[in-house]
């Protein structure tokens, strides 16, 4: 993994700095797409003083990373990297999808941790509902342990298929959308660079995908409060900080069903779900996000930072 700071630029900082935790599939650029179309750099001139963690490609002895190593070890040594490096007592978290669901557990099992507010992207929870992709994993035609033992990782290829089945015209409408805007170069030059970002899949460790496909997939042991790690339930009821869930109208890889009951089960008094239109990547990056969810996030965020 790697850990990035971003120096400040605004005169007046925000306290509690915010570490953003990058989902295991992708690079985190997506978060600093291009100048003028950054999350990043948006929030930087809005005075927060910005962390990334992002996942790097797994070797093949990094196989053998489970839920444990991720929100047991990974994450709480980078939330103490930044409070050294920061200064501050206290973290605010935010999570894009798989990276929000690691956050969520994060959280879910450190409930005494220097922890001041979760912030979610289009986070899955109730996996029952996942659609297609709970026929894709069902036992029935997909040997999840087989797989594994045989393959050693989750090629990024067979991800990026399962996401294209889920739109089988995807491809077809986005080059037509691209043709109609040629002659729009912000329009081309955004969407270069998200195609260039969703190549860049990465594979998922052995023993991760095991672990998800199994325990949080197929038995749904998340919602049903019966996921274990460490030794620990993992109950999002006992997360207390303020939270908030920000969705897509439009999320055909997180669908709103699958999310929509995750911020009544967090035990805060001070939770709230943002839906607002765009799909599961342009909620964060692109035109719609610049007007719609940077300035909804910066809202809530702000006076919890101080």
């Amino acid at each position: 993994m790697n850990l990035y700071h971003y120096e400040p630029v605004a005169e007046e900082i925000y306290r509690t700095p915010l570490l953003m935790v990058m989902a295991t599939s992708n690079p985190s650029y997506v978060f600093d797409l291009l100048p003028g179309q950054s999350l990043v750099e948006f929030l930087l001139n809005r005075g927060h003083d910005i962390y990334l963690l992002e996942w790097t490609k797994p070797s093949r002895e990094e196989n053998r990373l489970r839920f444990e190593d991720y929100v047991l070890d990974f994450i709480p040594s980078s939330i103490e990297t930044v409070r050294k490096h920061s200064g501050e007592s206290d973290v605010s978290i935010a999570g894009y999808c798989m990276g929000g669901l690691l956050s969520l557990l994060y959280a879910a099992l450190h409930r005494s941790g220097p922890l001041r507010n979760l912030v979610c992207f289009t986070t899955p929870f109730n996996f029952s509902k996942f659609g297609a992709w709970n026929v894709w994993s069902n036992p029935k035609y997909f040997d999840v342990d087989q797989f594994v033992d045989t393959v050693g990782h989750f090629p990024p290829e067979m991800f990026v298929a399962a996401v294209d089945m889920l739109r089988p015209v995807g491809r077809v409408t986005a080059a037509v959308q691209l043709w109609d805007n040629l002659w729009n170069d912000e329009f081309v030059k955004t969407k270069r660079a998200l195609d260039k970002w969703a190549a860049d899949t990465l594979p998922l460790p052995g023993e991760l995908f095991r672990q998800a496909a199994k325990e949080v997939i197929i038995a749904n042991k998340l919602f049903e409060g019966q996921l274990e790690i460490g030794g620990q339930i993992v109950d999002v009821g006992a997360i207390e900080v303020p939270f908030l869930h920000v969705v897509a109208e439009h999320d055909h890889i997180v669908p709103y069903e699958v999310a929509r009951e995750l911020v009544e089960k967090i035990g805060s008094t001070d939770k709230a779900e943002i839906m607002l239109k765009g799909g599961h990547v342009s909620l964060i990056a692109g035109a719609g996000a610049i007007k719609r969810m940077w300035p909804k996030l910066d809202q809530w965020l702000a006076p919890r930072s101080v």
